[in-house]
């Protein structure tokens, strides 16, 4: 299975054959660095932020399929092709999202105890703007001779505020300390 380094928008689905107590110690990245889960994947990068173990029990009424569509987004014909196989499953998922794989380009080798189940897409977000035809959006932001006025303006009245305030505030603090 060949991850991209460019890899954006695709959920993948697994399926964990292990007895619930074997779980944690499979998915939990050891402080030594071991992890079985990812030598299980043959990942060269995987990130444990992005690895999402469900306990399909834990979903209560809500499926697995189901599951995916709210956390997910997780459409398109081939997703409901595979809907009926997706909740036949017991046990535990493992969801990885393209994150997981840290931008880098690599093939996994999936071997036991996972099966792979699926790779669905995200729906890709469709964003249509209207054009903006005013002066600014051309690069004409006003004319030079009033924009660069008040500009500078705005300057002088800044430096004359600065010479009152200072000596203002020296004369306040000695009549304070006194």
């Amino acid at each position: 299975m060949h991850i991209k380094s460019s890899e954006r928008g695709v959920i993948r689905v697994f399926h964990i054959d292990l007895p619930r107590e074997a779980i944690e110690r499979f998915t939990t990245q050891a402080g030594t660095g071991e992890w079985p889960l990812q030598y299980a994947l043959g990942a060269k990068t995987l990130r444990s932020a992005f690895v999402e173990v469900i306990n399909i029990r834990d979903l209560g009424d809500m499926s697995l399929s189901q599951y995916l569509i709210n956390a997910h987004d997780v459409t398109g014909p081939e997703f409901q092709a595979m809907r009926s196989r997706i909740d036949a499953l017991t046990g535990f998922a493992l969801v990885l999202p393209s994150q997981a794989f840290d931008h880098t380009e690599q093939d996994l080798t999936i071997s036991n105890p996972l099966r792979w189940i699926g790779t669905f897409n995200e729906p890709k977000v469709a964003t249509i703007a209207t054009p903006i035809h005013t002066k600014s959006a051309k690069g004409v932001v006003g004319t030079v001779g009033g924009g660069a006025q008040s500009r500078s303006n705005t300057g002088l009245w800044i430096v004359v505020g600065l010479f009152v305030l200072i000596p203002l505030a020296i004369i306040v603090a000695r009549f304070m300390l006194n």
